[in-house]
């Protein structure tokens, strides 16, 4: 359904946590954007030790990192204490506004640039809007405010006709342990 595929990820993963940043590195992304709440984090969980150590990790690849989050400051600010990233609060997603707005800050582009979420119609449908390469994983936990969990049913629905229209996973080479992995 061309109507569906603007909500479409270019990736599709379980975890944030298993995407191979070396390899995107290595492709010339240079710039990784997030959301936080049930991408790297529960709803409304503090950063944990994965999350600090996968931002050291991203710091150690060279990567620039941006928080992207539609929450108030006092909710970015405490998961941003901990990994310390920059961050844009009440960003509007899915509005591109402030997408480019973060590319302008971590000094990237849109084809250097990296989209991680775990929403389809707010953080894909903008990083798409943005023009930057989307990779969305599923959500962290299900516990989840209900204006989310009604907007999950209707993203199963574009879900269903994505994976239908064969795309399916992420390159075996962006994930962690794919073919091209150095730390085996």
């Amino acid at each position: 359904m061309a109507l569906l595929e603007c909500f479409y990820p270019d990736i599709y993963l379980d975890s944030a946590y298993e995407i191979d940043f070396e390899a995107l590195y290595r492709n010339g992304y240079r710039g990784v954007i997030f959301d936080i709440d049930n991408t790297l984090v529960p709803h409304g969980a503090p950063a944990d030790a994965r999350s600090v150590a996968l931002f050291d990790r991203l710091r150690r690849i060279g990567f620039e990192s941006m928080l992207l989050s539609n929450n108030k400051e006092p909710r970015v600010k405490m998961f941003n204490d901990a990994v310390h990233s920059r961050y844009i609060y009440k960003a509007g997603k899915p509005s591109a506004a402030n997408y480019r707005r973060a590319m302008e800050i971590m000094n990237t582009a849109a084809d250097t640039t990296v989209f991680v979420g775990d929403q389809l119609f707010t953080d894909i449908w903008g990083a798409k809007k943005a023009g930057i390469l989307s990779i969305l994983v599923r959500p962290i936990h299900p516990r989840e405010e209900i204006q989310i969990v009604l907007k999950r049913r209707l993203e199963w629905i574009v879900l269903f006709f994505y994976q239908r229209s064969g795309s399916k996973e992420a390159p075996e080479e962006l994930r962690y342990g794919g073919k091209n992995d150095n730390r085996r």
